[in-house]
């Protein structure tokens, strides 16, 4: 029988209330972490007030022993809606996967603006693909949202969900990376096309300033036109180099520490 010295909770799923419960019921500390707005995701969807979904996972975060969470403003706002026991989680990208040399040859019109995400309506790439940029747009990912997205814009090229090299590849490929969501708690894939040497183009909210802030690796700008090709002069080196900076090891030890600073207790 497992007997793990840090058990964390990684989602608040079915899961995550299952472990969560047997840990309560046996005394057994835990780490949770917050990775995605469920909130606003709930609130896209459904009549349901923010206030109502956050206070369902206040209540599920109260009882860890640490909550980690990706970025310091997500830190400070969370705090602000009454949770507690938060630390930081960076994130990391495995740069040897995601590099400028792994550049599939696309035969599409340049620039090329790539975003890379689930097809579903609260990553916003409706915002991204009506704009009128020169090149040629590609999505690449699938989700509930495919075949309105298709329908609605037939001139970008949908590529479906790739992973691995396919998907280091092609994104290595591409000139900007557009990432029009405003609610991600983070956007890894943000890091993921900086090691391909990829600037990115995105709103200023929470997520693309916490990983792009005052570096010149991207454009912030409630204007995603004007972000897209003002991106298109940023130095592909300076992307690489910031990557290189965002290790998965960092990312470990972080974990690791969170997961150490608490005994475990069965009573």
């Amino acid at each position: 029988m497992a007997a793990p010295d840090c058990l964390h909770i990684a989602t608040e799923g079915p899961i995550g209330h299952i472990v969560r419960r047997h840990c309560l019921s046996r005394r057994i500390s835990f780490t949770t972490s917050y990775m995605t707005r469920f909130p606003e995701y709930v609130s896209a969807r459904l009549p349901i007030p923010l206030s109502w979904t956050y206070s369902l996972l206040r209540r599920f975060h109260a009882a860890a022993a640490v909550t980690m969470v990706s970025t310091r403003s997500l830190i400070e706002e969370l705090g602000n809606r009454g949770f507690a026991h938060l630390a930081m989680w960076t994130r990391g990208v495995d740069t040897d996967l995601f590099s400028p040399e792994r550049a599939a040859a696309i035969d599409l019109p340049r620039p090329i603006f790539v975003s890379v995400s689930r097809l579903a309506v609260e990553k916003n790439l409706a915002a991204f693909l009506a704009l009128d940029l020169p090149g040629s747009k590609v999505v690449i990912g699938d989700g509930p949202h495919a075949g309105e997205l298709q329908r609605r814009f037939p001139d970008a090229h949908f590529l479906g969900q790739l992973e691995g090299e396919t998907l280091a590849a092609h994104l290595a490929a591409a000139d900007v990376f557009a990432f029009p969501s405003r609610t991600d708690t983070f956007g890894v894939v943000q890091l993921e096309a900086l090691a391909c040497g990829v600037p990115v183009a995105a709103y200023p909210v929470p997520g693309p300033q916490d990983v792009i802030g005052s570096n010149p690796i991207g454009v912030l700008a409630e204007d995603l036109k004007s972000a897209c090709l003002k991106a298109l002069t940023i130095s592909r080196a300076a992307c690489r180099g910031f990557a290189l900076t965002q290790s998965w090891e960092q990312s470990a030890l972080q974990f690791i520490s969170h997961g150490s600073g608490f005994e475990r207790e069965i009573g």
